[in-house]
């Protein structure tokens, strides 16, 4: 079997090539910008640009894949406030264009569009924990991007009868993520405090929001799952069941700091809109896999902090 992982480069792709490549699964990953190829050695590497259909379909045609796990994006919410045209080109169009490729080909691969729990947004106290159900409120560029390529996947599923199905992903963290997410961002500055590199004080945004958080080596596991069980056309949401307020998250963290570090609000770090709470309502994906989460929060926290303190 032949699997292609676009982004394979981020955060996910490298955790979910490494999965698949046990499985004895043929890897192929797409990567746009710095991608260093000897991290992902046994991985058929191939540069890509997702905004780009002559691109695409030259990948789609060389590669014919099986699976396709669609992950390169734009992910961040707090950047989609600074650059909605580019999150909305990369999330919707870069998704048509990989629909577009796969239709034409029609090799009658199955495909995993990566959507996000952020698509739900704003969602009333007795309405959590969140299923598939639940209407979209969303809450800021990143949500209204990633609704439209859920939904654009679901029409190309009913119109084509192409093999799509749609993960909804709670927030999920792990060793090596981008300091631009809330818990690597808290590690890495933590890392830098312990070794002098800057003051012991830690400025923070919001802290009463509560997100539910799954381990990155979790979430590869289910999507893997999905895409051998799920459904064409089905939404599963894939996180934990647990939430957290990122208030327990920076405690559990400043606790396993080896100095007393202070800690202060800064207004910059505020979002213009911030959802106050979301959490998983995963059994639908359960029903369907028997797939489980297997990592304590508290020692993906640990983990992730080991991490900076040996990257910094």
């Amino acid at each position: 079997m032949r699997a292609l992982i676009t982004g394979i480069n981020g955060f996910v792709g490298r955790y979910l090539a490494e999965y698949l490549l046990a499985k004895n699964i043929e890897v192929y990953g797409t990567y746009f910008g710095d991608m260093n190829e000897d991290e992902l050695s046994e991985v058929n590497l191939l540069r890509m640009d997702i905004s780009n259909q002559y691109e695409v379909d030259k990948v789609i045609k060389k590669i014919q894949p099986n699976y396709v796990f669609h992950l390169a994006a734009q992910s961040s919410a707090s950047i989609s406030w600074k650059e909605p045209k580019k999150t909305i080109e990369v999330n919707v169009n870069g998704t048509l264009n990989l629909l577009e490729s796969i239709r034409q080909l029609d090799n009658k691969c199955r495909i995993l569009l990566i959507g996000s729990s952020e698509e739900y947004g704003f969602v009333n106290l007795e309405d959590i924990p969140v299923n598939e159900e639940q209407s979209l409120k969303p809450g800021n560029p990143y949500a209204v991007s990633k609704i439209a390529q859920s939904m654009i996947g679901q029409v190309y599923a009913r119109a084509y009868n192409m093999d799509v199905i749609i993960v909804k992903a709670f927030n999920h963290i792990g060793p090596k993520q981008s300091p631009t997410f809330v818990v690597s961002d808290f590690s890495k500055r933590i890392a830098e405090i312990e070794k002098g590199k800057i003051p012991p004080v830690l400025k923070v945004g919001n802290l009463e929001a509560e997100r539910d958080f799954t381990d990155v080596r979790d979430i590869v596991r289910a999507y893997y799952e999905i895409i051998l069980k799920g459904k064409k056309g089905e939404v599963y949401n894939v996180g934990s069941g647990n939430s957290y307020k990122i208030q327990e998250i920076l405690d559990t963290l400043l606790s396993l700091a080896k100095i007393n570090i202070k800690v202060e609000k800064d207004p910059n770090r505020m979002r213009p809109s911030d959802i106050p709470i979301i959490r998983c309502d995963h059994s639908k994906v359960i029903d369907i896999t028997e797939w489980k989460p297997e990592y304590k929060i508290e020692k993906t926290l640990s983990d992730v902090l080991n991490y900076w303190r040996q990257t910094v």
